[in-house]
């Protein structure tokens, strides 16, 4: 179920909110209904794995009460454990990797409690190793077995569930929260299959920790007129970048990449090339204003996930703003354990690029997005070396576009269908006297949102030179014209996603 579809629009949705406003008088109740929602709404498109989902939320509450229940479990600060455990809507900074904080938890896990943590997560990641990645080990295995004149195998076919591994990433935060102290298990089941099922950032994130939401889940905030107002407008924003901008920008890239790179020339390479980046932005932010703002109408409030990433002046910048949850789940959960950049330079390299090397192999089973980790790994490690000084010493629209340049060339991995495709397209993209042998037609519409979507980068880049401006203040200012053009906006999404055919969010098939 797709949150602009007419029977989340005009059925499911407004069914869920009416009964959770006027039949959700008590916390207990309003715990309940939305636990439910959350799981028709996740049955609907996956009626078996959920099942699975509901198998290892039980195994979770079990390990995490045999983690605290364990001899010697640190008891954190109090200071620490009212700032990290209750997860109101504040923002943090979540993508530096940097040195952990002096505050952050010191924990001393005794054997048993080492084991139980092991269980957990090894049972988790055998969820997602087995639908995500079981098929591309086959498939590779049996290369490599008939490279070497042996036998193939089987190579099973196996379908991967929607959001499987936002669901196994925030499960994996839980019992890691629960060893380290940070937070408390769940006080009731109810609460932690709401923290795992709840469905508006479910599919496709942002990836919330438990600490950062427990408190939230706890209270159930019953939703004011604010939040409706509020979250409706987010909610419409995202629906405005999906179908408006996004879906016709997939049509003008896979115009391009459904192409034989051979046929192409320069101008399209780029042109292929370009949509795509925007597409991914406008799809992935507006999947995730679509979750923060359904969330607000509910009355939480989730952390945000973008922040303009296409005005970066680094790759470092780029991913303080780019998927900023995923980027905090990294920092947190693999950099800091690796060893962070407390062992020195080499291994402060070498944590950095494991971690985006891991990145990438979360985001797909194939070697496309491995090849994109490890490129972005490498320009971090690049940043930290020399790259980010030297940037800082250009003007910013310059540095920007270097860095936009940089991004641009990774996304280029990112959509490829094989790292030859991919490396074909950079050939051509560094070729500007190539010509195409078959003129590929490109609608004007497509060309037309393509300009208006680097256009609001671009105002997005111009409005940092403005003293103290803020895109939500001001559209607060003209709130008459702003909130009419984005209805009107909203309508013509609606009207064009009844007209065209669906397309899934990117981030759907991670």
């Amino acid at each position: 179920m797709l949150f602009y579809e007419p029977l989340f629009l005009f059925l499911f949705g407004p069914a869920v909110y009416l009964i959770y406003l006027f039949f959700g008088e008590v916390r207990l109740r309003r715990a309940i209904i939305l636990f439910a929602a959350s799981v028709i709404f996740y049955a609907w498109s996956e009626p078996v794995f959920i099942f699975l989902v509901f198998a290892s939320v039980g195994l979770d509450l079990y390990v995490a009460r045999k983690i605290a229940d364990a001899p010697d479990l640190l008891i954190l600060r109090s200071e620490h454990s009212s700032r990290l455990e209750g997860g109101g809507g504040g923002s943090s900074s979540p993508s530096r990797f940097e040195t952990r904080p002096s505050d952050a938890p010191q924990h001393e896990g005794d054997k048993e409690r080492k084991l139980w943590l092991a269980l957990g997560v090894v049972a988790n990641l055998a969820i997602l190793v087995y639908y995500k990645y079981t098929g591309f080990l086959a498939l590779n295995l049996d290369a490599l077995l008939k490279a070497l004149t042996l036998p193939g195998i089987n190579i099973p076919q196996i379908a991967l569930p929607i959001g499987v591994s936002f669901i196994v990433f925030e499960k994996i935060t839980y019992l890691v929260d629960v060893y380290r102290g940070i937070t408390a298990p769940a006080r009731r089941p109810l609460l932690y299959g709401l923290y795992v099922f709840f469905f508006p950032k479910l599919l496709a994130g942002p990836i919330i920790k438990y600490h950062d939401i427990a408190r939230q889940f706890d209270a159930m905030p019953h939703a004011d007129i604010d939040d409706f107002v509020i979250g409706f407008s987010r909610f419409m924003l995202g629906v405005v970048k999906k179908l408006l901008f996004a879906d016709t920008l997939a049509s003008g890239a896979d115009l391009i990449f459904s192409r034989d790179v051979g046929s192409l020339g320069f101008a399209q390479a780029w042109a292929g090339v370009l949509f795509f980046t925007f597409q991914i932005y406008f799809d992935f932010s507006g999947y995730s204003d679509m979750a923060i703002g359904l969330a607000r109408m509910f009355g939480f409030r989730l952390l945000e996930n973008f922040n303009m990433p296409y005005v970066a002046t680094s790759i470092t910048d780029f991913w303080r703003r780019w998927h900023i949850s995923l980027t905090s789940w990294i920092r947190e959960y693999l950099y800091f354990p690796l060893g962070g950049n407390r062992r020195g330079e080499a291994r402060t390299y070498l944590n950095l690029w494991i971690c985006f090397f891991a990145s990438g192999i979360w985001h797909g089973a194939a070697w496309t997005y491995i090849a994109w980790g490890a490129y972005n790994g490498v320009f971090l490690v690049l940043d930290r070396l020399f790259l980010v000084n030297r940037l800082q010493r250009l003007p910013d629209w310059l540095a920007n576009i270097i860095a936009m340049i940089i991004v641009i060339v990774g996304w280029t991995f990112f959509r490829a269908t094989s790292l030859s495709q991919a490396g074909a397209l950079l050939a051509l993209m560094a070729t500007p006297w190539a010509q195409s042998s078959a003129p590929v037609a490109i609608p004007p519409e497509y060309v037309v949102v393509a300009l208006i979507a680097a256009a609001i980068c671009v105002a997005q880049r111009l409005s940092l030179y403005v003293k103290d401006f803020n895109w939500g203040s001001a559209a607060q200012r003209f709130a008459l014209a702003s909130n009419s053009a984005l209805s009107m906006l909203f309508l013509a999404a609606l009207a064009k996603g009844l007209a065209d055919p669906f397309k899934p969010f990117i981030y759907f098939r991670f």
